[in-house]
């Protein structure tokens, strides 16, 4: 369904993971999309040709980087916040420096909170916007080996939420998706959550990853295109009154109402 035709997205993040599948199903669903990342990769370059995206070079966690994305992606109907990352800390809360407080906090909050001040003026001048925000069920599932991870994202859903109560008598909805483990290089690849966990314990890991999804009630990790279906619905005109909710999508990872 061509539910965003005419549509510009801006999304950041958007080089792999989470983030490409997002901008392939904004594109599927006919929108054009900035593409924001540090960086392209092969996956992105094949959209790029397709002539529905566009990349946009940005450190999303230098403190002028996503006004400069904005401004390079011009008009924008929907943003997407995607941008983030989490270093597991398997030496525990007290191996947690200011600084590795400082990096979280920036890419895992900081980076959607400038970019949507960024984006707002133009939204509000068009008197209609969305934004959609990747957060996380750590948000409401905190977890020592992820402290300052979860303590962004916490604070991620609260600003988005408070964004929605202001914003949404101008025409601009706010909403949250927040995944549980998702099949991406984050917790799966080189160096991501599992094999981290694995050198610290002695755990393969896969042992390691089916742990993770182990409370979930479908037992296993959430495919990225999953998400991005989430984020295009919550995009689109089907969910014109749907505002400062946090959908979370984790196979039932979560427990309570």
């Amino acid at each position: 369904m061509r539910d965003l035709e005419g549509k510009t997205a801006l999304v950041t993040g958007a080089s792999k993971g989470i983030g490409l599948a997002i901008t392939r199903g904004l594109v599927d669903a006919g929108a054009f999309v900035v593409a924001g990342a540090r960086s392209s990769s092969a996956e992105l370059d094949a959209l790029i040709g397709s002539g529905s995206v566009r990349f946009v070079s940005a450190d999303l966690a230098a403190p002028d980087g996503p006004a400069a994305l904005v401004a390079a992606a011009g008009g924008v109907d929907v943003l997407v916040n995607n941008v983030g990352a989490a270093t597991t800390r398997v030496d525990g809360f007290l191996s947690v420096s200011d600084d590795d407080w400082l990096r979280s906090l920036t890419l895992n909050l900081l980076a959607a909170v400038r970019t949507t001040r960024a984006v707002l003026p133009g939204m509000l001048s068009a008197g209609r916007g969305n934004v959609v925000t990747v957060a996380s069920v750590n948000a409401l599932l905190p977890d020592p080996a992820v402290i300052d991870y979860s303590a962004g994202k916490a604070g991620l859903l609260n600003v988005m939420k408070s964004l929605s109560k202001e914003y949404g008598p101008q025409g601009i909805r706010v909403n949250c998706v927040s995944p549980g483990p998702v099949e991406t290089d984050l917790w799966l690849g080189g160096g991501g959550v599992a094999e981290t966990v694995s050198r610290a314990s002695g755990l393969a890991p896969e042992d390691v990853a089916s742990a993770a999804v182990a409370g979930a009630a479908t037992r296993r990790f959430t495919h990225p295109e999953e998400v991005a279906d989430l984020v295009v619905f919550l995009a689109s005109d089907r969910a014109a009154n749907l505002t400062g909710a946090n959908i979370t999508i984790d196979g039932g990872l979560v427990q309570g109402l």
